[in-house]
């Protein structure tokens, strides 16, 4: 059986030796370490260069994250398979990581058996989520189905409070604290029609200031 092309990252130099040490030990089919990486930019020229076929990786690097690098493999149309391996256990940041495209995800303090469960379904094109990993929202926090009840969560709350394409363009833009004027000249509208847009949303949301916004954005995984 041909071998799995694996790439790993992580911005600890010791947590790197240790996957290398303890991947071999996989008892499915033989991951073949083609590339390592210590950030984020180091990964995404990685992935230029190489075809692989599983990803391992951490959310928090320097340089690019690690939802940045995912939605980076989603622009290109990469097919490979992607588990983070991570300390990030909060709903907000599962969700994020399963709306970027992340196949699965496992926490670092689970041990090996969930990191090789989470590596055989990713593999086996299931979405995984890991011991300790809960999204919120009464999400399901395990099998394939889960990224497509994820999306479909995202548009019931759209339609839920009638949020328009072009309200949803503008709210993604306030949570990456750009000012009116800014996403106006993003949009290539008035810094009026912003503002009449952001008065908008936010009656429709029930908040009365930008930080409401950016946390129900958030919380509700809108952007």
């Amino acid at each position: 059986m041909q071998a799995v092309k694996t790439i790993i990252a992580d911005d600890h130099k010791i947590f790197l030796e240790g996957l290398k040490t303890v991947l071999p030990r996989y008892k499915g089919r033989t991951l073949e370490i083609i590339g390592e990486a210590a950030n984020g930019d180091e990964l995404i020229r990685l992935l230029k260069k190489q075809s692989p076929h599983l990803l391992i990786f951490d959310l928090n690097m320097p340089g690019k994250d690690g939802l940045e690098v995912l939605e980076f493999i989603q622009g290109l149309g990469l097919k490979l398979s992607t588990l983070a391996l991570t300390m990030y256990d909060s709903p907000k940041v599962i969700r994020a990581a399963f709306h970027a495209g992340v196949d699965g995800y496992v926490l670092k303090d689970k041990g090996l058996e969930d990191l090789f469960a989470g590596i055989g379904a990713v593999l086996a094109g299931d979405t995984y989520m890991g011991n300790g990993v809960n999204a919120g929202d009464g999400l399901p926090c395990d099998g394939p189905p889960l990224r497509q009840q994820m999306f479909r969560f995202h548009d019931r709350f759209v339609k839920k409070h009638s949020l328009t394409k072009r309200e949803l363009e503008i709210l993604h833009l306030i949570t990456q604290a750009m000012s009116n004027k800014e996403i106006a000249r993003e949009l290539y509208i008035s810094d009026q029609t912003v503002s009449v847009h952001r008065k908008n949303i936010m009656r429709k949301l029930g908040v009365s200031n930008t930080a409401g916004l950016v946390k129900i954005a958030y919380d509700n995984s809108l952007v």
